[in-house]
């Protein structure tokens, strides 16, 4: 089943203002608004949330809005620019989040998400990641994601919710208490509608269609069936213009995973030779099969270095083959490297001087494709003494990093995601517990090594000044090693609570 996300930008035009006034802008605790010309009026096109908190509205005359707020800061709107940050907004999240994505003026981005969540460690992960990329650029954002664009249009826009996820199959009831202007209709005719008494979306789905066509024409049975999904509405994708694509449409439309197979080969091969001549290798790429019936199905592969390589390309996108739901037959296929770098030609080594180190590209490129990208990493060091903080995530094929583990003092092979208290017999200050319990097992324990004094870091937080852990390795009667900790120094209270935690667990 299709699925949409639409990201609604309620203050875009203030937000792109203040990013591109910089130092200079005004503080966020002063109302901006934006102000346009309605024929010979000056009239408030944008407001920031703090204007809209005192009452400014979009329309409103700024004469009247400079005399309830006095200090109210006016600006010049400058839709063009507005309309071009827009569309390069459009492009970042084509690249970042999911090949098929459209601007969706003036305010919002609407995304087929169809298949990319997986991605993304599901839909509830990846609104809360555009919402929090969007919000570290400044800019203010709403989401939902529904089975249609109308549905989710008007669920990001009317709906009390700053992430709205709509369950499959219940667009229709999730939009029913809205209001008539969620499902986009000219104003003119939401006019009419509540003049007639209509004020929420339910009261039109259960008029005839007949009447409401005479008075107001076809719009109104159109958005209901487009928000409801008995109408298809395709999203066309937003290519940049220096992507390279290639494309194939067909005579008759196709539909066997065979045939597909085959037309994905031809593809790539045409990909691989303009790559070539241009001296880049693909790190993602995206294929879009069109349907007859207006939808498009999108595959997009990642890679973990720039991909020239026409066999393994086509493995990777053919993989993918069984997500896609041809239809009633798909007419055209256009496949896009949307994202590419310098391809770095690789030296060979001479087996007779040294050996080549093994290539596990096409490994990861596998793996990241079928468990998603964020769920394949390697751990590398920080230059950090407390343990949990001494460990990071990196990309399998991240380059070596010059910093190292302690080498005096072993750690142990899986880290807990945080300590674990235990119960414990110990002679204090500085002896190894004598037994402990963890996960209401108790083990006695056989050697100890230790302690190993860990400070805490007070340039990050004061409480860390006097903050001690005095880390022990222990081994029990059945040859499970662990590694335990306690709680201050064993002498004084404002070092810690002298209580024992299980940090690790030694391979």
């Amino acid at each position: 089943m299709a699925r949409v996300i639409s990201v609604f930008l309620p203050t875009f035009a203030t937000d792109r203002f203040r990013r591109a006034a910089g130092d200079t802008a005004p503080p966020r605790k002063i109302p901006l608004v934006l102000a346009g010309r309605v024929g010979a009026r000056r009239v408030i096109v944008a407001a920031d949330m703090m204007a809209q908190h005192v009452g400014l509205r979009i329309g409103m005359p700024i004469s009247k809005a400079q005399a309830l707020v006095k200090e109210l800061v006016v600006e010049n709107a400058i839709p063009v620019a507005d309309a071009e940050a827009l569309h390069r907004l459009g492009l970042w999240i084509v690249q970042r989040f999911a090949p098929i994505a459209a601007v969706d003026p003036p305010d919002g981005i609407v995304i087929d998400s169809t298949g990319a969540d997986h991605l993304h460690g599901g839909e509830q992960a990846l609104a809360e990641l555009l919402v929090s990329k969007l919000e570290t650029v400044g800019l203010h954002a709403t989401v939902a994601i529904a089975d249609t664009w109308g549905a989710a249009h008007a669920l990001a826009r009317f709906s009390s919710r700053r992430i709205f996820i709509s369950h499959p199959s219940c667009a229709e009831d999730d939009i029913q208490a809205l209001p008539i202007a969620a499902l986009r209709l000219p104003h003119t005719i939401v006019d009419g509608l509540h003049k007639l008494g209509f004020e929420h979306v339910g009261e039109l789905f259960s008029q005839p269609r007949a009447p409401l066509a005479l008075r107001f024409g076809p719009e109104v049975a159109r958005r209901l069936d487009a928000a409801c999904g008995r109408l298809a509405e395709p999203i066309e994708a937003l290519r940049a213009t220096d992507a390279i694509e290639v494309s194939r449409a067909f005579a008759e439309p196709i539909g066997a995973a065979e045939t597909i197979t085959r037309y994905i080969g031809k593809l790539v091969v045409k990909l691989c030779d303009i790559m070539e001549k241009s001296g880049v290798g693909a790190r993602k790429l995206d294929l879009i099969c069109h349907r007859v019936d207006g939808n498009a199905q999108a595959v997009r592969v990642g890679t973990a270095l720039p991909l020239r390589d026409t066999k393994r390309m086509t493995k990777l996108l053919c993989d993918k083959i069984e997500t896609i739901d041809p239809g009633f037959g798909i007419e055209q296929m256009s496949l896009t490297a949307s994202a590419v770098d310098p391809d770095m030609p690789r030296q060979m080594a001479s087996c007779l001087i040294e050996e080549s180190e093994p290539d596990i590209s096409h490994l990861v490129d596998l793996l990241s494709n079928r468990v998603g990208e964020q769920n394949l990493y390697r751990i590398a060091p920080v230059a950090s003494d407390v343990p949990e903080r001494s460990v990071r995530r990196v990309a399998p094929l991240a380059p070596e990093e010059e910093a190292s583990w302690p080498e005096g003092w072993p750690r142990p092979a899986r880290l807990l995601p945080r300590p674990e208290p235990i119960e414990t017999m110990a002679l204090l200050p500085d002896h190894p517990p004598v037994s402990f319990t963890w996960r209401g097992v108790r083990r006695r324990v056989k050697r100890a090594d230790g302690p190993e004094r860990v400070f805490g870091e007070w340039w990050k937080r004061d409480p860390e000044l006097s903050a001690v852990r005095d880390y022990f390795r222990v081994e029990d009667e059945t040859g499970e090693r662990y590694w335990v900790f306690r709680s201050g120094d064993g002498e004084d209270p404002l070092t810690g609570s002298h209580c024992w935690f299980l940090h690790g667990v030694f391979g």
